[in-house]
């Protein structure tokens, strides 16, 4: 017959600990698994489709613009392409981005409120990603290599002071659009645990 080994308090603790240890790990990894297949079906998407329609044309139109524009095709067609974008810490979706040739549109879901002026939006978002691309294309326009018009710049639509879409138009680079995304992802997530503190 085996003998039970029995183990002190202090050895369970330690048990214990080293188990939830790997639990952490195992989420993480779960996590990037998650992120790389994300970007994998960004990268497809933006491979396969040619044609989509805005984002805007979805649950966020701008107040200046009349409502009958969206047709049922084109609002078929913007969540065939929609790309959800998950809050890092609970899976959660918190918006939702649709990819033209032209534009890399982020539509925040209906319950969230998520105030423009809650960091780190401006300051990371904002100034150092979009504004990094900003800069590159600037100095790309001021040496001829690109038309001023295709220069990257943004659109905030807000509902008061909460953030509805953000538009990037002149993206023109694939590889903008997987970082506009998971840029976007990360701050928005960010963006949140700070509204809860």
């Amino acid at each position: 017959m085996k003998e039970i080994v029995k183990f002190s308090e202090e050895q369970i603790r330690d048990i214990v600990a080293m188990r939830d240890s790997l639990v952490k790990q195992i989420d993480k990894h779960q996590n990037a698994i998650e992120l790389l297949e994300k970007n994998l079906t960004i990268l497809d998407l933006v491979l396969k489709e040619s044609s989509f329609t805005k984002a805007s044309a979805l649950s966020t139109v701008k107040n200046s613009e009349p409502s009958t524009k969206i047709s049922a095709a084109s609002t078929e067609k913007s969540e065939e392409s929609s790309i959800p974008i998950t809050s890092g810490s609970d899976g959660k979706i918190i918006a939702n981005a649709y990819i033209t040739p032209d534009q890399v549109s982020i539509v925040l879901e209906e319950n969230m409120e998520i105030n423009a002026d809650t960091p780190p939006f401006k300051s990371f978002f904002i100034d150092r990603i979009i504004g990094e691309m900003k800069r590159k294309d600037s100095a790309e326009a001021e040496n001829g290599k690109i038309q001023k018009e295709s220069v990257i710049d943004y659109i905030i639509n807000k509902n008061g002071s909460d953030i509805r879409e953000i538009i990037i138009k002149n993206y023109r680079q694939k590889e903008r659009v997987n970082e506009i995304i998971n840029t976007a992802g990360w701050s928005l997530t960010r963006m949140l645990e700070n509204i809860k503190k």
